[in-house]
């Protein structure tokens, strides 16, 4: 029996685990709390639940060695750690997170030792990468070049779930949306690059409307210019890759960067205080109060981003909780608290794809592929479900010798999403393709 380490136990791994443990695999959950791996292993013969945090690292050391493959589901600056402690014990290891450039700095050494180093096998980044490269290589076989891309992808609440003023709640890590908001962006508009600033992310919004849901909030997600090499579309005038989220977030978002609660300094002078102490010290003496807010943040205070502030209690008397004293741990806290899913609700993921591509003889098309799916009540976020199961067969195809790769990957080769989305839709985790005739360049559209 092949046998699988699972690093850490948070909310989307049980899909992963329970897929490994049905096909007759051994999963070791290593987690410091030991009880929500149990959770998840639900007693199965082939699970077993370890208490493990990441400084002892020779427990680490030992069980790697000990099993066919790792998986770290840890937070992103951990993934190192795991991957050299592969790279030791000639052991894969499979992550959903981006490839850091520490990571990428492991491929020379992967090859050398016939190791397996997959990243952003989940769904963004993961189906996205998979999906949007079946389009591009279909559109290459065809003498196609693709011109323009726009991806766009979020988790949200399902509509009857979407009840409180920040129209989202939290399906994954809260500190990791947190963290993500302090990010630069960087992506390629009609020829032009644009560089976005992480204090002026959420100002650097549009409106997306997907059918059948309307409308959404997008605003661009890291460096998009990255994957022009990894998606070989070299010469291509528009690449871009962005967050969805509902009406609304982004304009608050702007003012929680402004006010400067994702600070991530530790300070253990917050320990035992109130929200309203925090406030006075990110805010240099703003007077803790919903117009002491619209005058910092230059607000009437009518407005409705003072509502989903004083909601969340930015200003009130309420205790900082957090297991780290620092602003955006607090918050982490807060939100997770207030913006949790309620048992039965649903959560809803959405991947919007948008290509233009050209041909031989000027022939032009729009290509869109989308995906909407929801969870399952009283069962699996859609969320859990659409991270781990890409990662989860990415697994089982390595243990069984179909993935044979060697370096630091992620799944844009057709060896890799080919079979995984072929999977994956039989789960009905599943892109709709639609392509449509443009006018040649320079050629007007014709009048109806």
């Amino acid at each position: 029996m092949k046998k699988v380490l699972v690093l850490g136990a948070g909310l989307v791994v049980r899909p992963l685990v329970r897929y490994l443990l049905d096909r007759g695999f051994g999963v070791t959950m290593a987690s410091r709390t030991v009880s929500k791996a149990q959770e998840v292993l639900e007693n199965h013969p082939n699970g077993k639940a370890v208490a493990w945090t990441v400084e002892n690292t020779a427990a680490l050391t030992s069980m790697v060695r000990d099993h066919d493959l790792t998986v770290s589901l840890l937070p992103a600056a951990y993934h190192i750690l795991a991957a050299k402690e592969c790279l030791a014990s000639r052991k894969p290891m499979v992550t959903t997170s981006y490839v850091s450039p520490a990571m990428r700095e492991l491929d020379a050494a992967a090859r050398e030792r016939g190791v397996l180093l997959l990243n952003e096998i989940g769904v963004d980044p993961g189906i996205d990468h998979m999906s949007a490269k079946k389009i591009m290589d279909e559109v290459e076989g065809e003498r196609g070049k693709i011109t323009s891309f726009k991806s766009y992808c979020g988790g949200l609440p399902a509509p009857e779930a979407n009840d409180n003023p920040f129209g989202y709640k939290f399906s994954w890590s809260p500190r990791g949306v947190l963290v993500a908001a302090t990010n630069n962006a960087l992506y390629l508009k009609n020829g032009k690059k644009v560089n976005t600033p992480n204090a002026r992310l959420f100002k650097d919004f549009h409106i997306l409307t997907v059918p059948g849901l309307g409308d959404f909030e997008a605003y661009p997600n890291r460096d998009s210019l990255s994957y022009i090499d990894v998606y070989h579309l070299k010469g291509i005038r528009t690449m871009y890759r962005g967050t969805l989220r509902n009406l609304g977030w982004c304009e608050t978002m702007q003012a929680v960067v402004k006010l400067g609660v994702l600070d991530q300094t530790r300070d253990d002078a917050l320990r035992g205080k109130r929200w309203r102490d925090l406030w006075v010290k990110v805010t240099d003496g703003a007077e803790p109060s919903r117009k002491g807010a619209a005058k910092r943040l230059r607000l009437k205070q009518s407005d409705p981003v003072l509502d989903r502030l004083e909601w969340l209690g930015l200003w009130s008397d309420d205790p900082l909780e957090g297991d780290v004293p620092a602003p955006i741990d607090f918050l982490s806290a807060r939100m997770q608290r207030l913006m949790a899913y309620r048992e039965g609700e649903r959560d809803m993921l959405i991947l919007h794809h948008e290509f233009v591509a050209a041909y031989p003889g000027g022939k032009r098309e729009a290509i869109t592929s989308s995906m909407v799916d929801f969870g399952i009540a009283h069962g699996d976020s859609s969320m859990s479900r659409t991270v781990s199961l890409p990662a989860a067969i990415a697994v089982r195809l390595i243990l069984e010798g179909k993935l044979r790769l060697t370096g630091v990957h992620i799944p844009v080769l057709k060896e890799i999403y080919a079979p995984v989305l072929s999977e994956l839709a039989t789960m009905n985790i599943v892109c709709m393709e639609s392509r449509h005739p443009l006018p040649a360049r320079g050629q007007r559209p014709k009048k109806r």
